[in-house]
């Protein structure tokens, strides 16, 4: 059976997202409208894949929605060049881990970021 490989990536969200999200907003203090708003993700899929499962909505076999409402409503685009240096890794822990570095990394450069 193959190993499954995780991928991390950043979607680009529309600035709307900042002023229409409180939650967003608070977790960002640090954004001053210069740089873009991003969600930074891990899959097992595809980053093209599981863009386009946040964009339409997708639920799994069990009817459990996969898709983030926040990516749903402002996503707009992969931001390939933020996340393509980062090598796919092998276990969820690991990329778990290297998601909330990712993220955390950006929003110190003054992006504003949602990850969960």
């Amino acid at each position: 059976m193959p190993k499954i490989q995780y991928y991390i990536y950043v979607i680009e969200l529309s600035k709307k997202v900042f002023t229409e999200n409180r939650k967003f907003r608070e977790a960002n203090p640090q954004f001053n409208g210069v740089l873009e708003c991003l969600y930074v993700g891990m899959t097992s899929k595809s980053p093209k894949e599981r863009f386009e499962q946040h964009k339409t909505g997708y639920r799994n076999s069990k009817g459990h929605k996969l898709s983030a409402n926040i990516v749903q409503k402002y996503g707009l685009y992969l931001r390939g060049s933020l996340y393509n240096h980062i090598a796919p890794l092998s276990n969820r822990a690991a990329a778990l881990k290297m998601e909330e570095t990712l993220a955390l990394e950006l929003r110190r450069k003054k992006y504003a970021v949602w990850f969960n």
